[in-house]
């Protein structure tokens, strides 16, 4: 088992979270971000949303901040694209380009590749476009469209992450409560299938693809 947050590991000092609509990042990686920042609280976090209006940029700040809670810094930013459109949005890629040239992350973490929400997709490919050297995370969003697939990339969580997660989700995002996928039982069911897959000693894990990994 290779470890990100052990004594021994290259220190991490800079994480990238993308997500394409309010709720992807703690959906996606709220546990993963849990256990890195209380191993390593020194870490700064850049934490972007790019599809909000003002309530939903309300609810995607107290999201950020309950889970970046033990972040050493954060800047989180919430931009206004149009949802459903990011394929045929430019300027998307226009601002790739000033994070390209403004940050050096040493893990980003974005959606799945392979996501059939039109969004997502053109968010991970950016993501690769744009950080050609570093260690992306693709995470995976539960929803209508079954996107579950086969990642490879693990991370058993603690207990009290696993509840903190939701907990937090589910109060943040109140104006998402009347989706017929948006429960509890959604993203526990999630990260309780990723616990079964890696054996986690809590039963719980969230789970992530990745297109390039370099071991030195």
């Amino acid at each position: 088992m290779l470890s990100l947050v052990s004594e021994t590991s290259t220190p991490l000092a800079r994480i990238l979270c993308l997500g394409a609509h309010c709720d992807d990042i703690e959906i996606g990686c709220g546990g993963t971000m849990l256990t890195l920042l209380k191993a390593r609280p020194g870490i700064h976090v850049d934490w972007i949303v790019f599809s909000s209006d003002d309530e939903r940029a309300a609810e995607a700040r107290a999201g950020a901040s309950a889970i970046l809670a033990q972040a050493g810094s954060s800047n989180v930013v919430t931009k206004t694209f149009r949802q459903r459109y990011f394929p045929y949005l430019p300027e998307i890629k226009e601002y790739f380009d000033e994070l390209g040239s403004s940050l050096r992350p040493d893990v980003v973490f974005t959606h799945f590749g392979d996501d059939r929400h039109q969004d997502h997709r053109v968010l991970s490919e950016l993501a690769y476009n744009t950080f050609r050297d570093h260690l992306v995370l693709e995470y995976e969003i539960p929803k209508w469209d079954g996107d579950v697939g086969r990642p490879w990339v693990y991370v058993p969580l603690h207990g009290s992450q696993v509840e903190l997660k939701v907990d937090t989700i589910w109060a943040a995002y109140e104006s998402q409560r009347d989706k017929h996928w948006f429960s509890r039982e959604t993203f526990l069911a999630t990260m309780r299938l990723r616990g079964i897959e890696c054996k986690a000693p809590s039963g719980y894990a969230e789970a992530f693809y990745c297109r390039k990994l370099l071991l030195a």
